[in-house]
């Protein structure tokens, strides 16, 4: 592991900032990385009464398409990730859950970024409002349990926290 010479601010804003860091090897030659500072977020796999999961219609600005995707959100600051996850699953689906468990986490990008991912279960759901924040256009549609491994594994879920969580799911439920 290499000391770090100095730390750059290049910008800050409401989800991320950027820094560049400088360092100096063993040798004595300097290098920079850029690193993407994530507060952290959650993913939300809820799965209703009937085996079917809760997923939604996500319009992405970033690659100008609706995702296949869970619902997910950043942490706010302070927050504990299991009340961030029910929040974020009573924003986006309109469900509330009874039961949320922790499946795992992983970092989304770790090449240049240090968001931390925490996947959890949500069960025992029950419909309540929706509260979608400005901007957002998501679209809720339950899908059959073995047909959303499926979207993960050919293609048709393209979000990668997605295939993340369902996969890790799958592996850890032996019935699926």
């Amino acid at each position: 592991m290499n000391d770090t010479v100095a730390v750059e601010a290049t910008h800050t804003g409401q989800l991320f900032s950027v820094q560049i860091l400088h360092f100096e090897d063993k040798d004595g030659r300097r290098y920079t990385r850029e690193v993407v500072r994530h507060p952290g977020a959650v993913l939300v796999l809820p799965v209703l009464e009937d085996g079917k999961i809760v997923m939604i219609r996500n319009f992405r600005v970033a690659v100008d398409e609706r995702l296949w995707e869970l619902p997910a959100g950043k942490l706010e600051p302070d927050e504990a990730p299991q009340r961030a996850a029910e929040r974020e699953l009573q924003e986006e689906t309109g469900y509330c859950a009874a039961a949320v468990r922790k499946l795992g986490e992983f970092y989304t990008s770790p090449g240049f970024s240090d968001e931390l991912m925490h996947v959890y279960l949500a069960e025992q759901l029950t419909p309540v409002q929706r509260a979608l924040e400005p901007g957002e256009d998501i679209q809720v549609q339950c899908v059959d349990s073995d047909e959303a491994v499926a979207m993960a594994l050919d293609g048709r879920i393209r979000d990668g926290k997605t295939i993340a969580g369902l996969l890790m799911w799958h592996a850890a439920d032996g019935s699926r």
